[in-house]
């Protein structure tokens, strides 16, 4: 947490430019009902403070090529600090794992994993295998169809206060 108050124009903000990464400053001043300067001043208050943590596009992969989403779940099999960190230090360095969670319950990491195919897929999984990061067990998960994938956070719902 940033310590930084949040009123209901800052998340007026954030929500209009999670929608749209490339509102002109003009635009996002009238969405916001403010004039430019103190909405892009408020704009850079959100990012110094990293509340703001980037500007991306997404893109639809599928329109370029066919690809496999693959979701992992992983089992170390020891559980020292050291077990954790050598295991995320190798995840870290894999471009095709596109997310990595650490999560309670029966298994100690969720991967995202996009590749060509699913035989590069099964290649990286023997590359992490070979590299003895303390995997155990995993489960493989592979995406068939795409059903909800936002990237816009429902930011009414999580900030709200009952």
């Amino acid at each position: 947490m940033t310590g930084l108050k949040l009123d209901a124009i800052d998340l007026k903000i954030l929500d209009a430019i999670q929608r749209d990464g490339r509102i002109t400053k003009l635009a996002l001043a009238e969405q916001v009902g403010l004039s430019p300067t103190p909405c892009w001043m408020r704009l850079a208050k959100l990012e110094k403070a990293g509340i703001v943590s980037g500007y991306h596009a997404r893109i639809a992969m599928r329109a370029i090529a066919p690809i496999a989403t693959v979701l992992m779940e992983v089992t170390l099999g020891a559980h020292r600090q050291a077990d954790f960190e050598r295991f995320e230090r190798a995840i870290r360095d894999i471009p095709e794992i596109v997310a990595c969670w650490s999560v309670g319950g029966g298994v100690d990491y969720l991967l995202k994993v996009m590749t060509s195919d699913i035989d590069a897929y099964q290649r990286l999984v023997d590359a992490l295998l070979e590299r003895e990061l303390g995997i155990d067990r995993y489960f493989t998960y592979i995406v068939i169809k795409t059903v909800k994938d936002e990237a816009v956070l429902p930011l009414p719902e999580l900030l709200a206060s009952d």
